[in-house]
């Protein structure tokens, strides 16, 4: 009856997360902000400076102006709006979804400081003197023609400037309307051009006592309607000057979505099979918890009104290759249990214990590296560590709690008794219990001693190093506009496009690039590298081009010296924390030779990491950094999981160890005993990761490159490299210090 039972329960379970997913994530899905990247918008860095030399930008006054701009985007009706206040004096601004970013860009750069001034340049009239919300667009009564009214709070002061203008006389009585009058503007300069800076100079012939003010000029009506939402949001208090900004097309960001989405259902249905194939029966509750999971990951990141970013979706995709993880270390530990001749219920609990601290350690190292990325971010930077800080939780509780809760209710049912196949374990592999014989472990039923050939694998780690370092120094890499400034264009039509049309269009306006590279199925794509920083006016210009052109809104980034030095600067601060954060975290838990020997590997796996790309020529961006923090928790992930081993058979031992052979064997055990899994953890990953690369995004390629070398450099320097290092290091002075993981007894120096 109780087995019954709890195939009942596990029945239920499945159905109702089964029934719940199914008619709720839909619905999930569709209230998830998407970023930029995934619907359009675009995104600015400015930098705000004071009007007055007096004035002081502190917290306030930064306040002040996001509310200013956020009165200004309301009037757009933009409502997936993000303004933030970044550090002491800057403010960033992101504008998913928006229809017409030239609009949307100039209502927010205008700072709105409305004047009144005589041909002088001498001010009569300010923003201040205007009543609150009282501009509107009208109609001119005679002519027709669109203009904007609005009313002033005093009719006597506006009489008594008008007064003094009319008794100018003509041409000298005109009342000249400026928006963000600078100093140096002067009237006599700009009534020269055709495109003057002030609004309009209308004359005034006789002193007119009233609070009704109308603003003519040669505008449309959706001119006339912009400024008088300008002026209704208010002036800026403050200068803002435009350090960086990047927009996204539309097309381009529903075709990225697409895309990724398609490339991440592949990629689960791919990890899928093979945890079957590998694991059997524990590889099909594995599959369960990745659904469960991606649902989990998807519902905890609309509740938290989070913004789904492209580099967010392949750290989702990315933690559904982490989270198998957990459950691979569980998985083997159980078959190892069973080989050994122990009952599915004992190879059950003992696999579960032997693997909960391994994971716990792997798990916090990587959820360091996610946090330093989340500090040291930027937008969609920050977004992919939130995503997979959120993964990293979420896979510990489904991946260890939730498998364990599944699979336990068939091992205790008592289904799976003799059943040890449904894990993966032939009967000639199963040895009897009586012969309390230690099952030595091997690959492919074949042993082999890795650390025998430690120096042929530090030679070839060496030669690879200075091939590396030759590499570099030869090719160097091909920094993007995030570290170098400048400005990039991506292009998108839905014909072949070739480098001599792209060189006769941007002869056609007038410019000049770096580089152009096309890319995509039919070379239907095209990102232009310009040195310099584009202004409004080339960015207006040159969309409007290529919209007209190919009828596709291009993407444009532009970066500031200033910023791509910061990104720099915080690329080396926050691989420096991470790494020496993580010395602390594996000295304490373990000792200070694995510590270095771990960094030594995660340092080799980051340098090769910038060796692929040397080679390949990739652009090098700002979203590479946060393939490499990422890497660094996945390396030393791996390392820990072998460093975790080897101290549990040191554990195991009943006296310490004193003699570098013995080291020597316990090592090539330990890292047979973890092989298949860093190759089936390894494996999983690449699965998720190829599955984004070939068929994602083209704008993550080069993420997805750098994950692809990361992985493979992590999992040589975890199984071939790390060990060894140690090895060398701690063998030293094994006879002066043996080495005594046991809990109840530590030995400092030699035994009497």
């Amino acid at each position: 009856m109780k087995k019954r039972g709890r195939i009942i329960a596990f029945l239920l379970i499945v159905l109702i997360f089964a029934g719940t997913i199914s008619t709720t994530v839909t619905d999930i899905s569709k209230k998830i902000n998407l970023g930029l990247d995934l619907q359009g918008g675009f995104e600015i860095l400015y930098e705000v400076e004071p009007i007055a030399k007096d004035q002081e930008v502190d917290n306030t006054l930064l306040e002040a102006t996001v509310q200013t701009l956020n009165d200004r985007v309301n009037r757009l009706g933009i409502s997936e709006t993000v303004i933030d206040i970044e550090g002491d004096d800057r403010i960033r601004v992101q504008l998913a979804g928006v229809e017409d970013q030239a609009e949307a860009r100039e209502m927010l750069a205008t700072s709105a400081r409305l004047s009144f001034r005589g041909i002088d340049d001498m001010e009569y009239l300010d923003g201040s003197d205007i009543k609150e919300g009282s501009a509107k667009q009208d109609f001119d009564g005679q002519s027709n023609q669109p203009m904007v009214s609005l009313q002033l709070k005093s009719a006597d002061k506006f009489g008594e400037v008008t007064t003094d203008i009319a008794n100018k006389g003509v041409p000298d009585n005109l009342l000249v309307i400026w928006m963000d009058y600078q100093e140096g503007d002067s009237f006599v300069e700009e009534v020269e051009k055709a495109e003057p800076k002030f609004i309009s100079a209308p004359q005034v012939s006789e002193p007119l006592q009233t609070t009704d003010v109308q603003i003519t000029g040669d505008f449309s009506i959706e001119e006339a309607q912009r400024l008088a939402d300008v002026i209704n949001a208010g002036s800026l208090p403050v200068h803002m000057t435009e350090l960086y900004s990047t927009s996204v097309g539309a097309q381009f960001g529903e075709q990225a979505l697409n895309q990724t989405v398609f490339a991440g259902i592949i990629g689960m249905i791919a990890i899928f099979i093979f945890m079957i194939a590998v694991y059997r029966f524990p590889g099909l509750i594995a599959g369960i918890n990745i659904a469960i999971y991606v649902f989990f990951i998807i519902l905890v990141f609309q509740l938290m009104n989070g913004v789904l970013t492209l580099p967010g979706i392949a750290a989702l995709i990315l933690g559904i290759g982490m989270a198998v993880d957990a459950n691979v270390l569980t998985f083997e530990r159980i078959k190892e249990e069973l080989k050994e001749g122990k009952s599915v219920k004992a190879s059950f609990t003992a696999g579960g214990k032997n693997s909960l601290v391994t994971i716990l350690d792997a798990n916090i190292t990587t959820l360091l590296a996610a946090a330093v990325l989340f500090f040291y971010g930027t937008s969609s930077v920050k977004g992919f560590a939130t995503m997979l800080i959120i993964s990293i939780l979420v896979s510990f509780l489904t991946a260890v709690y939730g498998t364990r809760l599944l699979l336990g209710l068939w091992v205790k049912s008592g289904f799976l008794t003799k059943r040890k196949a449904w894990f993966g374990v032939k009967k000639e592999q199963i040895q009897d219990i009586a012969s309390k014989k230690e099952v030595e472990p091997k690959f492919f039923n074949r042993k082999i001693d890795i650390v025998k050939h430690r120096k042929k694998i530090f030679i070839a780690s060496i030669s690879m190093f200075i091939i590396g370092i030759v590499s570099l120094f030869v090719f160097q890499l091909n920094p993007g506009i995030d570290f170098t400034s400048g400005s990039r264009v991506e292009i998108l039509s839905d014909e072949e496009l070739t480098k001599k049309s792209i060189e006769d269009d941007l002869a056609t306006m007038g410019m000049e690039v770096k580089s152009i590279v096309l890319s995509g199925e039919n070379n239907d794509t095209a990102v232009l590298r310009y040195d310099s920083v584009l202004s409004e006016d080339d960015i207006t210009e040159v969309k409007t081009f290529f919209i007209d052109k190919y009828e596709h809104e291009p993407s444009i980034s532009v970066v500031s010296p200033i910023v791509g030095q910061e990104l720099v600067k915080n690329a080396i601060i926050a691989l420096a924390i991470a790494s020496v954060g993580m010395i602390i975290y594996v000295t304490f838990r373990f000792e200070f030779f694995f510590a270095i020997t771990a960094i030594i590997a995660l340092l080799h796996d980051v340098f090769f990491m910038l060796v692929a790309f040397s080679v390949t020529q990739i652009e090098f961006d700002v979203t590479i950094v946060a393939a490499i923090l990422t890497i660094i928790g996945y390396s030393i992930n791996n390392t820990i999981v072998v460093f975790d081993r080897i101290r549990e058979n040191i554990r195991n031992k009943d006296k310490p160890v004193k003699s570098t052979k013995e080291l020597a064997q316990i090592i090539n055990n330990s890292l047979m005993q973890t092989f298949m899994r860093s190759i089936n953890t390894t494996t999983t990953t690449l699965i998720a990761v190829f599955a984004f690369l070939i068929l994602g995004a083209q704008s993550i390629f080069g993420f997805g490159i750098a994950l692809v070398v990361g992985l493979v450099a992590g999992t040589y320097s975890s199984l071939f490299l790390a060990a060894q290092l140690w090895l060398v290091l701690r063998g030293r002075n094994i006879k002066e210090k043996p080495i005594d993981f046991r809990k109840k007894k530590r030995v400092d120096g030699p035994q009497v």
